[in-house]
């Protein structure tokens, strides 16, 4: 009878002792089960990735541009327009910004890092399909994935023209000269920003060596339809109407306000979701 007690203590110890090693699993937030999430992604190399994604609808995600992150996109009538009609809107900070890791070496920003990063948390959250919105050095991403991942159903290129099709672009070799600390006279007032606000210039560099271009061949080939839309007084990124008519699917839309502010209009927010919903 002893032995039988002695017996069931050690099986109810064991069954104690898998629940307790399976608790933690059960506890920890797993990005793919939950509507609303806050979390760190790893990345391929190990390079941790910051992301949120809330609501449960048709995903869409949305890339942020240079010198900001994420969180960009609230301040944005598209943000919470999309909530309102029942996407699932996912935000990251790109490598080098925000919450996420910032390295210094530049070859960690090569072949296509930011679009894997973006492939592994759709990995992670085990989507299937998604939209994508782009706006500035976010449409670059987003033309990388319209290249990289056939789980795109549409995508919207936002303050964004030709120029970056052109590996070359001064644009870019301008501000990773200004940004390594060459002398670049218009651009004084860009790097001063950078680092009255604190962010890490090194890693801006970094993201602008590395900026990845996409040919006219390529985007020639893209199927799914995209949106191209800019502000009326746009002219940063070169001619937004003739990146519209490299995509077989293409479409042009304006709206109100120069580069930095026609995101945050609601005439922005109102024409990409009218393309969304088509």
């Amino acid at each position: 009878m002893k032995t039988k007690k002695i017996c069931m203590k050690y099986l109810f110890g064991l069954l104690v002792l898998s629940l307790l090693a399976l608790a933690p699993k059960q506890m920890v937030a797993s990005p793919n089960t939950l509507s609303d999430t806050s979390a760190l992604f790893t990345s391929f190399d190990g390079v941790k990735i910051h992301f949120e994604s809330k609501g449960a609808g048709q995903p869409v995600l949305l890339v942020h541009g240079f010198i900001v992150n994420g969180e960009s996109w609230k301040k944005s009538a598209l943000y919470d327009d999309l909530l309102k009609k029942g996407f699932r809107v996912i935000i990251l900070d790109l490598r080098g910004n925000g919450q996420s890791d910032k390295p210094h070496e530049a070859e960690s920003y090569a072949h296509d890092a930011e679009a894997k990063d973006i492939m592994g948390l759709m990995d992670q959250l085990g989507i299937r399909q998604y939209e994508v919105v782009g706006y500035s050095r976010g449409s670059i991403i987003t033309a990388r994935l319209l290249v990289l991942d056939k789980r795109i159903t549409k995508a919207v290129m936002g303050g964004m023209g030709t120029d970056f099709t052109n590996p070359d672009w001064p644009r870019r070799i301008n501000f990773y000269k200004a940004l390594s600390g060459e002398p670049i006279k218009e651009l004084e007032s860009m790097v001063k920003y950078v680092k009255d606000a604190g962010l890490d210039q090194q890693a801006l560099a970094c993201l602008q060596k590395e900026q990845p271009s996409t040919s006219k061949a390529e985007l020639a080939a893209v199927l799914q339809p995209v949106l191209v839309i800019s502000g009326e007084q746009d002219s940063d990124n070169g001619s937004a109407a003739e990146l519209a008519k490299l995509f077989k699917y293409g479409q042009k839309e304006t709206t109100p306000g120069d580069h930095g502010a026609a995101m945050r209009t609601p005439e922005f927010s109102t024409k990409v979701i009218a393309f969304l919903l088509q």
